[in-house]
């Protein structure tokens, strides 16, 4: 789904990301790398190919998109580096020419020469783009800049024919800020409640559907 923000088009992916086509930016957010395998050192078991899948549909974004810039809107990584950042790491070196740009989040725990490794370029706090604010949690005061964040997780509930309750994953667009849906597929959902104004699309199987 393509929409309009701030007089920008941006292009809203069932992959859980956005394009911004202007700047051939790529914008995701808590992709949480190495949680998979932060829960198995912890005996939870959970799959290995968590972490893979993710990186597969980033690599489907690449193919579609061609961008010059990945930005992430904190959490990349979820604790330290693990098995699954070694895997990022692979997929990294097929695009040498990618710009990484990361605003840290508060699962952010690597270590400056960790990211440099990685080929990561590093914001401690926010990224200013105009007309918008890159951060990870939407700040508490507002101005001209019109915030993109993520760290919640937002979900939506939707009603089927049925009356079956649904959960998707969505974006969301309020007077000030936009906040992403995480990357991760291995994410719970924080179930949002829009006010007045506000727009959420929900991200179902098939397309991004707006509520």
């Amino acid at each position: 789904m393509t929409i309009n923000c701030r007089g920008e088009e941006l292009i809203l992916s069932k992959e859980r990301a956005i394009y911004w086509p202007a700047q051939k930016i790529l914008i995701i957010s808590d992709l949480h790398i190495g949680k998979s395998a932060h829960f198995r050192k912890f005996g939870i078991q959970v799959p290995g190919t968590v972490g893979l899948t993710d990186l597969q549909r980033l690599t489907s974004l690449m193919n579609e998109y061609s961008p010059e810039t990945l930005m992430v809107t904190g959490d990349m990584f979820h604790n330290k580096i693990n098995s699954d950042a070694d895997a990022f790491l692979e997929w990294r070196r097929s695009y040498p020419q990618l710009k990484v740009v990361l605003i840290k989040g508060n699962h952010d725990a690597l270590k400056n020469a960790d990211y440099e490794a990685l080929g990561i370029e590093v914001y401690n706090k926010e990224l200013l783009l105009a007309p918008f604010r890159f951060i990870h949690d939407k700040p508490k005061e507002f101005d001209e800049y019109y915030n993109i964040s993520g760290h919640i997780h937002p979900g939506v509930v939707l009603y089927g024919k049925a009356k079956q309750r649904l959960k998707f994953p969505c974006f969301y667009f309020g007077k000030h800020c936009a906040v992403l849906p995480a990357f991760s597929v291995f994410t719970g959902l924080a179930i949002l409640k829009p006010e007045e104004g506000d727009q959420l699309y929900a991200i179902t199987p098939g397309k991004v559907v707006a509520v």
